[in-house]
């Protein structure tokens, strides 16, 4: 999985339209981002890329691309 296809993903885990992602969003601006979303950015990584995010880095995370490098994504495009 590649880093658009990531963003994507993470769009309809949000229930976001589908490009609105772009990785330099501050989590703390995206309605979206609650506990729920966190249990399911854990699940997406875990299904799709086969590894567990440690609790402790998820917490540190202040924008989506420090999501993507939680995941093992490159940030730059």
């Amino acid at each position: 999985m590649d880093r658009k296809e990531f963003l994507l993903a993470l769009d309809e885990m949000l229930e976001l339209d589908a490009g609105t992602l772009t990785g330099a969003e501050e989590l703390d601006s995206i309605d979206a981002w609650d506990s729920l979303a966190v249990i399911s950015f854990i699940a997406l990584v875990d299904e799709k890329l086969g590894h567990v995010v440690e609790g402790e880095r998820l917490v540190k995370a202040k924008t989506v691309d420090d999501l993507l490098g939680l995941a093992g994504i490159a940030v730059t495009a």
